[in-house]
């Protein structure tokens, strides 16, 4: 068979999956727009041009809103043209798998109409207690934001209507999906190489600007998202920090993540939501025992939960972030919130601990008492690590189960 890959940063989801195809005699092409920082073995790499940015955002209530949607015209349009001149050179693929989100998918259907037709269909916007309306201090239900709820997602839409099948990593991401669209989306999720995250007593990390080093057994809280944003909760944490301080006068948190965004809006001009939140604070800490970190390789950030006492996630009704399975999967003991994505794979006293999203308060005395008792929450970290193996260990479970979904 014939494979086609579509995701403007492959491999993205499909890491994994496409050189397992590959390697089971397949012939496998990868679409995107940059190259990989190392090629999957057996798949070919091809590039399409970046969108050039015409529209402008105009001045309307909705212009954010049209101009996103007139980039993944002009994207879908991109991927399109490349199909087109990868079929002049003798590659025609007959099953085309498109990641939904930046509209790749939206016209792979019309350039390749007798292929099968597969979306990564990672997340659909809206409807009640959604992300979009989620928390209120940065966000209202308003007819205004519906219909931007609406505009966001017309290219997702147009992806479902015209394919033969959907995946989707959880239950709960398939959940927000239309019930038309559901029965042809199936929840698997891309897996976890629960060898390479694994726990290690022996792990240290150094924070040299800081001149410390930590290791497994101190009072290490941990808090890691791709940006420092509303989204995933960062606000919450920051405010939950001088409290922590206070009951907890020994422990480190080590924060990672980047200033700009990745889901959240943008911050007001001038300004990151890291420094806005910071600031919030600042003359409550002892920063002496915060870190920021920044953006780390992921080695690094395996060492980090490697030696956390606890891992604090935070995220509104979302994605559920790789980050929270693979603190699971090197033992963590992890404090999360208690929305819906995160229940899916965290029992509170099981495998982990939960704690209301908004209460800062609360938030503060759970990783207090968890630091406090980590010799006693000893089976939450094994009962976390026995999660991951038995249901999204990447070898045993979510690969075999993509790769018999694929060729099916």
């Amino acid at each position: 068979m014939r494979y086609l890959f579509v995701h403007q940063n492959f491999p993205g989801q499909f890491r994994h999956v496409a050189p397992a195809l590959a390697a089971l005699g397949h012939e496998v092409v990868g679409l995107g727009v940059n190259k990989p920082a190392e090629p999957l073995k057996g798949v070919r790499h091809v590039l399409y041009r970046e969108p050039k940015d015409v529209l402008g955002k105009a001045e309307h209530p909705l212009g954010g809103a049209l101009h996103g949607l007139h980039d993944k015209i002009m994207r879908g349009d991109m991927v399109a043209r490349a199909i087109e001149a990868i079929g002049k050179k003798g590659f025609s693929p007959e099953v085309v798998m498109a990641h939904s989100g930046w509209g790749e998918a939206l016209f792979t259907r019309d350039a390749l109409p007798q292929a099968r037709q597969l979306v990564y269909a990672e997340f659909y916007y809206g409807g009640a207690g959604s992300d979009t309306d989620f928390d209120p201090e940065f966000s209202r239900r308003s007819p205004l934001s519906e219909e931007r709820v609406r505009v966001r997602n017309t290219h997702l839409l147009h992806a479902l209507s015209s394919c033969d099948a959907a995946l989707t990593p959880t239950e709960f991401q398939k959940g927000r999906h239309p019930a038309w669209a559901q029965d042809r989306i199936s929840a698997i999720h891309e897996g976890i190489d629960t060898t390479r995250f694994a726990p290690d007593a022996n792990a240290f990390v150094q924070l040299k600007s800081a001149g410390v080093t930590l290791k497994a057994g101190d009072e290490v809280v941990t808090f890691s998202v791709r940006q420092l944003e509303p989204y995933r909760g960062y606000h919450i944490f920051m405010r939950a920090l001088p409290l922590l301080q206070k009951l907890r006068p020994n422990a480190h948190v080590v924060l990672v993540g980047g200033d700009g965004t990745s889901y959240s809006a943008n911050p007001p001009p001038g300004k990151t939501w890291r420094d806005m939140f910071l600031d919030e604070v600042r003359e409550r800490l002892d920063m002496s025992r915060v870190h920021f970190v920044g953006r780390v390789p992921h080695g690094v950030l395996t060492q980090l939960m490697q030696v956390s006492a606890v891992h604090v996630y935070l995220t509104y009704p979302f994605v559920l972030s790789w980050s929270m399975l693979e603190a699971m999967s090197v033992g963590c003991l992890v404090l999360a919130s208690d929305t819906e994505p995160v229940r899916e794979v965290i029992e509170h006293g099981r495998n982990g601990l939960l704690t209301d999203f908004f209460d800062v308060e609360r938030l503060a005395h759970g990783i207090a008492d968890a630091l406090g008792r980590r010799s006693e929450l000893g089976h939450l970290r094994a009962a976390a690590r026995a999660t991951i193996v038995d249901r999204y260990d990447l070898a045993t479970r979510c690969l075999p189960a993509q790769l018999a979904w694929l060729q099916r």
